[in-house]
């Protein structure tokens, strides 16, 4: 293995556009998000394709190895907007979503947001053109859904500063030891 292909969850700079790779079908049962937002923890986890697992993990690998990706981070526990947190706090590089570009009627934006579909990856590139129609080709689903900009992360007129962000990250723990 040639480590010098490596990138971590951090995109490097402001202006990096940023390719959901997989299928989102907003699977919200089992999740992270049902479990602490709902109270409940209930439904089935989300299933498991091993051939789009495949295919999408050699295609982020090849992406990778190629040099057309600048940071990547897997979906999963708490889903596409944790990721996103993730990696906002890793770079401290704001993110911008568009949700219109990852929802549509069928499924409501909270399922977009924290379901745990399989499959899924956040790849943050200089080069969105070559790497959508690189996986076009491939057959693998990649969605341009935003960008990293500034020190907030911004969804539909949200907008959260990353050191507000860290701060509740960074100070839950300590403030949970208290409480008990």
């Amino acid at each position: 293995t040639d480590l010098s292909h490596a990138v971590g969850i951090a995109p490097t700079t402001d202006g990096e556009t940023l390719i959901l790779i997989g299928e989102t079908e907003g699977h919200i049962g089992a999740s992270l998000y049902l479990r602490e937002i709902e109270g409940l923890n209930e439904g089935p986890p989300p299933p498991v394709d091993l051939k789009a697992e495949r295919r999408n993990g050699d295609f982020v690998h090849d992406q990778i190895v190629a040099g057309n990706v600048c940071a990547c981070h897997d979906i999963s526990d708490g889903g596409l907007l944790v990721a996103l947190a993730e990696m906002a706090l890793a770079s401290s590089l704001g993110i911008k979503i568009n949700t219109d570009a990852i929802s549509n009627a069928a499924n409501p934006s909270f399922t977009w947001l924290f379901g745990e579909d399989q499959s899924r990856y956040l790849l943050a590139t200089k080069n969105p053109e070559k790497l959508i129609h690189t996986a076009k080709l491939a057959s693998v689903p990649a969605y341009e859904i935003g960008f990293t900009h500034g020190y907030s992360l911004e969804l539909d007129g949200f907008s959260l500063s990353l050191s507000r962000l860290r701060e509740n990250h960074e100070n839950w723990l300590p403030s949970f030891m208290r409480a008990i």
